[in-house]
């Protein structure tokens, strides 16, 4: 099999003073990754005058006086570069000093010919926020923090499953597949833990990226970052002078989605009221992973998702269209991870398995395997184990009954602590709670069965 061809950005040389490789102190790979340049003037930026000056307008439109620091902080350019441009502003009769401010600044508002610019900037577009990155400058700093760059390796994984019981032989095919960056088909009757592994394998990568807050894409506006899928690096607020804060930075994306996904998610989302656009799901997952749990059980055809995914597997890029029509090329870098519990067979073709290298079988727990995850779950929760209670347990509930199920184990001790709790008493296997759980928690399965 012949391998995927890089995609053309790969090759783009970063232009001077939109990065610098990052020097953290901390390991080898974080210290050769990407750090947006601080800009010294507004060409650095490679945005005009008249879309920062839309900006200021918009942004007092909305809160009627700020100093010029203020202003600088809520576009996220350096005050040096600002305060000319308010001053430019002021000269040409569009913005007013209320009063003069600490530091040489002053409180700015608008005058009444800077309030209909700011009206005709608002029926352009409502966004109100930090100015914009370029998008060719995203894609010059993508290259530098693709997740190919991590190698998590067996300490990182034991680390991020510490609080999972896993069967140890697991970590030899999860390892090479995390490794990968590519892809991972997760499927096994439900209740066996394929969402708990699929949130361990995010825990797995500890490098930092930085991503931009929003992208300028042929004269639209994408709104990026997302406190949904991105967390932000903790202690960032002591930081603020080191970096171009149009960008923020990140511990590696994780997305995930379920049955809720719809193929709109998958495309660029137009605002016809903001006239603002946010990325999809995919984009902001750049660099990360994204987990699409329960697959299969989505409102859209399964089918069609797949085909969706057919390009961008292959080769490593994906196409979006803006609100204009046009199409762009945008890089798809995540490690993306399917769950399900229906049988792969019947969900995708040879074509699409062979461009997920990785499929794990998510099996039930044998009885001995069971009994371990028992014992574990057990002490995690504050039970004392009794060996007598489960060999009654497993005895009375399931030989012969059902098969086991790793969430069960967790589910029926958290039974007894209800009850316990509710009887005043202290936590423990014995016959009447271990009797009582099985009966609420097989019920509904078992009548479900018996109606067949």
């Amino acid at each position: 099999m012949s391998h995927p061809t890089p995609p053309p950005f790969a090759q783009v040389p970063p232009p001077q003073g939109v990065g610098t490789p990052e020097s953290s102190g901390g390991n080898a790979a974080e210290d050769k990754m990407f750090k947006p340049t601080v800009p010294n003037v507004l060409e650095d930026t490679g945005l005009n005058d008249l879309l920062v000056e839309d900006l200021i307008f918009k942004l007092l439109l909305s809160k009627g006086v700020l100093t010029g620091r203020e202003i600088s902080k809520e576009l996220c350019l350096p005050f040096r570069i600002i305060d000319p441009m308010l001053m430019d502003l002021k000269n040409r009769l569009l913005l007013a000093h209320k009063n003069a401010s600490e530091m040489g600044d002053f409180m700015y508002m608008m005058s009444e010919q800077g309030r209909e610019k700011a009206l005709m900037a608002m029926e352009f577009s409502a966004y109100i926020g930090p100015a914009p990155v370029l998008f060719k400058d995203y894609l010059t700093s993508f290259e530098t923090q693709t997740i190919r760059t991590e190698k998590p390796g067996e300490d990182q994984l034991l680390e991020a499953f510490q609080d999972l019981l896993l069967d140890p032989t697991m970590f030899n095919t999860l390892g090479p597949a995390i490794n990968s960056g590519r892809g991972l088909f997760l499927f096994g009757e439900p209740g066996n833990g394929k969402t708990s592994i699929a949130e361990r394998i995010c825990k797995c990568f500890h490098n930092h990226i930085y991503i931009p807050k929003t992208l300028l894409i042929e004269g639209q506006l994408v709104q990026f970052y997302d406190p949904q899928c991105h967390e932000a690096a903790p202690g960032e607020e002591s930081l603020l002078a080191e970096y171009d804060q149009r960008w923020i930075k990140i511990k590696r994306p994780v997305v995930m989605v379920g049955g809720e996904l719809v193929m709109e998610n998958l495309e660029i989302q137009y605002n016809s009221i903001t006239k603002v656009c946010e990325a999809p799901l995919q984009l902001k997952a750049n660099c990360g992973v994204f987990l699409i749990d329960d697959f299969g059980r989505q409102r859209v055809h399964h089918a069609d998702l797949l085909n969706r995914w057919i390009v961008p597997l292959e080769k490593h890029i994906d196409f979006l269209s803006l609100p204009n029509g046009k199409k762009i090329e945008v890089p798809f870098d995540e490690l993306i991870l399917f769950s399900t519990n229906l049988d792969p067979k019947d969900l995708v073709d040879d074509a699409f398995l062979r461009r997920i290298p990785y499929k794990i079988h998510v099996t039930d727990p044998s009885e001995k395997e069971f009994q371990a995850l028992f014992k574990f779950m057990a002490e995690r929760k504050g039970i004392t184990y009794d060996e007598e209670m489960f060999q009654y347990l497993v005895t009375t509930h399931y030989h012969g009954k059902r098969p086991y199920r790793a969430c069960q184990a967790r589910d029926i001790l958290d039974q007894v602590i209800n009850a316990a709790n509710y009887h005043r008493v202290e936590p423990k296997m014995t016959r009447e709670f271990l009797d009582a759980a099985c009966q609420n928690y097989f019920a509904a399965m078992e009548s479900s069965v018996d109606h067949l």
